[in-house]
C-alpha cells in the first residue's frame, strides 16, 4: 500500500473523507506504476536495436510523452484531494505492480514483449481498480484517459510483434 500524506489546507470542495483517501490510495499506485512504465519505457527506447528500429524508437517516445502526462494529472489530482504525491525514486522501487525490467536485453522483439508484459499488467489491475472502487468522478475520468492510452500501447505493440 502507498503511503499516504496529509496536507492541513482546504481543498476547495467538499468530498467524503472515505472517499478522498480511496482516490488517493488509488492514484499514488498508478502515479508509481505510470512512472514505472515511464522509466522502463525510456530503457527499451534507447537500448532497442534490430528491425522497425526507427518506428519503434519513435513510437516509443510517444509513449513516454503520455505517460508523463498521466503521471501529472494523476499527481495534481492528489495534491487537489489536500494530500501529498510520492514519487522519489526509493518510493517506485518499493510500491512498483509488476516485475523488475530485464537490463541485458537489446532486440525490438525482446524489448516489445517485455513492454507488453508490464502494460498488460498495469492495464488489467487499473480496469479493475476503475471497475472496483468508489472514487471521485474526476479521479474515475483520470484514470480512465490513462487506461485508454495504456490499451492503445499494447494493441500498438501487438501490431509490431505479430
Amino acid at each position: 500500500m502507498t503511503q499516504k500524506i496529509h496536507l492541513k489546507r482546504s481543498s476547495g470542495f467538499m468530498l467524503d473523507e472515505e472517499i478522498k483517501n480511496e482516490s488517493v490510495e488509488i492514484l499514488n499506485k498508478y502515479i508509481v506504476d505510470f512512472s514505472n512504465l515511464f522509466l522502463i519505457t525510456k530503457q527499451a527506447h534507447w537500448n532497442i536495436q534490430g528491425p522497425n528500429f526507427i518506428a519503434v524508437h519513435e513510437m516509443l517516445d510517444t509513449f513516454c510523452d503520455s505517460f508523463q502526462k498521466h503521471i501529472d494529472i494523476l499527481a495534481e489530482r492528489v495534491v487537489q484531494l489536500g494530500f501529498v504525491a510520492i514519487t522519489t525514486p526509493e518510493h517506485l522501487t518499493r510500491n512498483t505492480s509488476f516485475e523488475e525490467y530485464p537490463e541485458n536485453i537489446s532486440s525490438t522483439t525482446e524489448h516489445l514483449k517485455e513492454l507488453n508484459t508490464r502494460y498488460l499488467s498495469v492495464a488489467n489491475y487499473l480496469r479493475d481498480a476503475i471497475e472496483n472502487a468508489s472514487t471521485d468522478a474526476v479521479t474515475t475520468d483520470n484514470l480512465a484517459q490513462a487506461l485508454a492510452d495504456l490499451d492503445k500501447f499494447v494493441w500498438f505493440i501487438e501490431a509490431h510483434l505479430n
